[in-house]
């Protein structure tokens, strides 16, 4: 008897195309004319969150902004920043805390595991920590799992990928 397939659904990120976006950013921040001489600075704390600081919030909407620009172009979501209130530094300057967004929250991945049941396919969708792991005897069944979900995408507010399929 053929053994059940599966799938992983995930939410990560590649750290290392991350720092190379906070890194190009760095870059454009001391040679951008409306910047260089700003006393600007970008921060990546541990893939946690990423921490601007500057003179005033038009330079920090503009930093965010090539910060948004960078991470598009080396093929991240924007749906893993999670921008924090403005706040004020000292010197007067001000700074903002970007999360970034990692792993399926429980209430995220209850929605997953509800869309997939949704769907009326024979398939399972367990949560498994921060994943969410669906099987079915069908590789077919899988992928349609697979189609639904990237449909419904732009509902669910974290980057998803599918990982570890046998």
């Amino acid at each position: 008897m053929a053994k059940d397939a599966s799938f992983d659904i995930v939410s990560e990120f590649d750290k290392q195309e991350l720092l190379n976006a906070v890194d190009q950013v760095k870059r454009e921040l001391s040679t951008r004319f409306d910047l260089k001489d700003s006393n600007s600075d970008i921060t990546l704390d541990d893939d946690k969150a990423i921490n601007i600081t500057t003179n005033d919030e038009m330079k920090l909407k503009n930093i965010y902004d090539i910060l948004q620009s960078k991470l598009i172009k080396r093929n991240l979501s924007l749906k893993i920043l999670d921008p924090q209130k403005v706040e004020n530094a000292l010197g007067g300057k001000v700074k903002q805390e970007i999360k970034l967004k990692k792993g399926l929250s429980t209430e995220l991945a209850k929605k997953i595991t509800g869309f997939i049941k949704d769907t009326k396919l024979k398939v399972q969708a367990s949560i498994q920590g921060d994943s969410v792991r669906v099987t079915g005897k069908s590789r077919d069944d899988l992928q349609d799992v697979i189609k639904a979900i990237r449909q419904k995408e732009d509902e669910i507010d974290a980057p998803l990928q599918f990982t570890n399929y046998r």
